[in-house]
């Protein structure tokens, strides 16, 4: 499941673009600004929100390290600025004075690239801020800009449709029609594709569209004289509208895709299949992105709101292997992701606690009411007894997953095999008992969907108790 756990509502037109960084998000909007804030709380930063630019900020990026964000609009610039105070580092103007539609890092920081309305894009040094290199696509004009995970490459796509390849000296390496009505969007996913073969490395494209589609595209390049490659391998169904905007997520394993049918689906990237359908929104989805290794996603709309989604669980059992969710929910927590972790459990108020004895997720799973009291120095009873309930229950799913049953054996509700399972009218699978109590409670909503039940009738899921049955069998010792 995907749970809703903020709104941002301070800008006031039209979201354009948002990015993470690791302890960051920036938003940018129609109403020339941009704005900072902390992941810990989504409190803005103090010296948000950032103004510089005298027209619409079409984009924002931060740089590998998190350390400078650059943004870009319709006035022609393309302004760095320290994230640390919010100052104003450089202003690049791109050399026609058209307006700059995109912008992006290079993943190791050396080069910005900025593409305009006109169709130029030019590289700049990023350490310099001085010209590097600089072209144009023949035409439409540029709104969307990847660089592969390995740098040795970066995709443009223009307003005409074409997926435009360039090398890292800015030479021209491809060019086809994508989308027949153009382009809004392309992003690569950080992870190789594995083709059993050494050599060369394979990326993972997608692009989006005015033709209402997501592509799937596969990109290999391997510095050899026709050694580049770019070929279709399909195309993601859902929206029905435009698609505006498309993201990866940081391990590759989910793609989100947002559209004018206002819309935000989430993808298994592996098999293609619909995880989940946002519909928060009320005007056109313009720009979605992930959180870097936390289990947060942005969207912002034409509705001047930012929303911040938190996936479950049960979502990154579906997206990810069991290894990988383990390892990302014990301890290799750091500390900001305790504090994510603390906010959306309801215990904003630890926050400031936690981060003073820099409790990372370790620490955390080995926290005790002795330990509370008398090293955190928490007073409220209340709060002590609901964070350990909070631990307590981190634990129990930790345990579930590395006793290494099935997830789809797993009661959503209880987290516990189930030895009695009941399909409820939601479609999703419940011990026969959690799911009567919850029904019991008066609670007529699906603990899944959070979507109004059709019946309350629970109907036995004798395969399922089969499959159960037989996988104790083969597990017993």
């Amino acid at each position: 499941m995907v749970k809703l756990i903020h709104t941002l509502t301070d800008h006031s037109d039209d979201v354009n673009c948002c990015a993470f960084s690791f302890s960051l998000l920036a938003t940018c909007s129609l109403d020339k600004t941009i704005r900072l804030y902390s992941l810990s709380d989504f409190t803005e930063l103090p010296y948000s929100p950032l103004k510089f630019h005298t027209y619409a900020v079409h984009c924002c990026c931060f740089s590998p390290s998190g350390h400078i964000l650059a943004s870009c609009s319709t006035d022609g610039t393309t302004v760095l600025w320290n994230t640390q105070n919010g100052q104003t580092l450089a202003v690049m103007e791109q050399p026609s004075g058209s307006p700059v539609r995109v912008c992006q890092f290079s993943p190791d920081s050396t080069c910005l690239a900025s593409g305009a309305a006109d169709g130029t894009v030019v590289l700049w040094n990023a350490q310099s801020y001085k010209l590097y290199r600089c072209g144009s696509v023949k035409d439409g004009s540029l709104v969307a800009c990847a660089f592969s995970p390995d740098g040795n490459l970066f995709v443009t796509g223009s307003s005409c449709g074409d997926l435009t390849v360039w090398d890292d000296k800015m030479r021209c390496l491809h060019s086809e029609k994508a989308h027949d009505l153009g382009i809004s969007c392309c992003d690569f996913s950080s992870q190789p594709v594995s083709d059993g073969e050494q050599s060369p490395q394979f990326f993972r494209l997608a692009s989006c569209g005015q033709d209402c589609q997501v592509k799937i595209w596969v990109v290999s390049f391997t510095h050899i004289i026709l050694g580049f490659k770019l070929k279709y391998q399909s195309t993601l169904s859902g929206h029905c509208a435009p698609v505006l905007t498309c993201a990866f997520s940081h391990d590759g394993r989910m793609l989100v895709s947002g559209s004018v049918d206002k819309s935000v689906i989430v993808y298994d990237t592996n098999t293609e299949n619909i995880l989940h359908t946002l519909t928060q929104h009320t005007r056109y989805v313009t720009t979605c992105a992930f959180a870097p290794n936390t289990l947060l996603l942005a969207t912002g709309s034409m509705d001047k709101t930012v929303n911040i989604w938190q996936f479950d669980m049960k979502t990154l059992c579906q997206a990810r292997s069991t290894e990988d969710l383990l390892k990302r929910f014990t301890e290799d927590w750091s500390e900001e992701e305790v504090s994510m972790w603390l906010c959306a459990q309801g215990l904003k108020d630890l926050v400031d606690i936690f981060k003073r004895n820099n409790i990372d997720g370790k620490e955390l799973l080995n926290l005790t009411k002795e330990s509370l009291t008398d090293d955190l120095k928490i007073e409220s009873l209340g709060l002590r007894s609901k964070l350990l309930r909070k631990i307590e229950e981190l634990r129990t799913k930790v345990k579930s997953l590395s006793s290494g049953i099935p997830d789809e054996f797993v009661c959503p509700i209880t987290r516990e095999l189930m030895k009695d399972p009941v399909i409820a009218s939601d479609g999703y699978s419940y011990e026969k008992e959690a799911m009567e109590n919850w029904i019991s409670k008066n609670r007529r909503t699906s603990p899944m969907t959070n979507l109004i039940l059709p019946s309350v009738i629970l109907t036995p899921n004798r395969t399922l108790k089969m499959a159960i049955d037989r996988w104790l069998e083969t597990n017993q010792n």
